[in-house]
């Protein structure tokens, strides 16, 4: 049995059309289920999963007393049936054989605990558009093929997975502490024992998505922040990838004083310019390499400086929340702070 488990809190609004893609799906010869789990909807949300709970057996809700994602998707797990789970967000919609992919690639792939797919972004004005389309190149988001396709094979981490259920009775659940990188840190532990996780770009999604320059700022700052939190928790840098912003803001940070130093005469003449140099040299590789890509993502010419000012965002907000978590939960040893744990979307 199959069961797709979505965490769900005040979505009447996108709710019915994730649900009504999966009731599209083509038969993927097994039973199966989804279970959505609400933290104390209020704007509606119940009485649309009333409705289609009781209009299609195979759809059923569970209570989500703690309200937050991590804690959705356990108790969304616990009360699965399936030997499959498949983890979906309530602004998301699946392509017609979106189960049928995952329950094929799961029996072909016996050394994989999870297999996932591409995730396409769908937006709702201009700005989230360019926001999306910074989102889906190398260049903004690294090597995440669930963002920017790519080919078949083994990879570290997938959005919207599907696991084997023994892979939870092994490893264990999400980690409730977690307001971000739950899956992140999942995943890691999935490959930490032993388990792959395989990516085909055949598994195909879309999730809804209303961002802002300034919600982006504020989500890719907690990413940042909460890797260094599972960094902590595990003794180690999860992927080397996620070191990359944080070492360019630091670069620019660095260099940017050296230059002011200079230009006020507090620096020796052996170094003199030095600061300026490698603060312009690395400012204009990155506006090269961020020109380029927003020119290769971009449908009109209007779209370049908003697919770079997104670009600019997610480094500098990553990099960093990633340096304030070093600083908390490294050097100060602190436990994250309600703020940190206020979701940005």
């Amino acid at each position: 049995m199959i069961s797709v488990v979505i965490p769900c809190l005040n979505e009447v609004g996108y709710i019915e059309s994730t649900l009504n893609s999966l009731l599209r799906q083509e038969d993927p010869g097994e039973p199966w289920e989804v279970v959505v789990a609400d933290g104390g909807s209020d704007d509606g949300t119940r009485l649309c999963l009333d409705r289609i709970s009781a209009e299609n057996g195979n759809i059923r809700w569970v209570e989500n007393p703690l309200k937050t994602t991590p804690n959705a998707l356990n108790i969304g797990i616990e009360a699965s049936k399936g030997e499959t789970i498949i983890i979906l967000g309530a602004h998301a919609e699946v392509d017609e054989d979106f189960l049928v992919r995952n329950a094929e690639l799961i029996k072909a792939h016996p050394e994989s605990g999870c297999v996932g797919g591409v995730v396409e972004q769908v937006h709702g004005s201009e700005a989230s558009r360019r926001i999306g389309a910074a989102m889906s190149t190398p260049f903004g988001v690294g090597d995440a093929r669930f963002r920017t396709g790519g080919a078949s094979g083994h990879v570290d981490t997938v959005a919207f997975g599907a696991y084997r259920k023994s892979v939870f009775d092994e490893i264990g659940l999400f980690d409730s502490a977690l307001t971000r990188n739950q899956d992140d840190e999942l995943n890691y532990r999935l490959l930490k024992s032993g388990w792959r996780i395989w990516f085909d770009p055949r598994i195909r999604s879309r999730y809804h998505v209303r961002s802002t320059y300034k919600n982006l700022l504020r989500q890719y700052f907690q990413y940042g922040y909460w890797k260094v939190f599972v960094n902590r928790k595990h003794s180690t840098i999860t992927t080397w990838r996620q070191v990359i912003p944080a070492l360019f803001l630091l670069i620019l940070v660095v260099t940017g004083a050296a230059w002011v130093c200079e230009l006020l005469g507090h620096w020796n003449e052996l170094w003199d310019g030095f600061g300026a140099s490698i603060f312009m040299t690395s400012l204009f590789l990155w506006m090269v390499g961020a020109a380029g890509s927003a020119i290769a993502a971009a449908n009109t010419y209007r779209d370049v400086l908003g697919i770079m000012q997104a670009f600019l965002v997610i480094h500098v907000g990553y990099g960093w929340g990633y340096w304030q978590g070093i600083l908390d939960f490294l050097i100060l040893r602190r436990n994250p702070s309600s703020q940190s744990e206020a979701l940005t979307r």
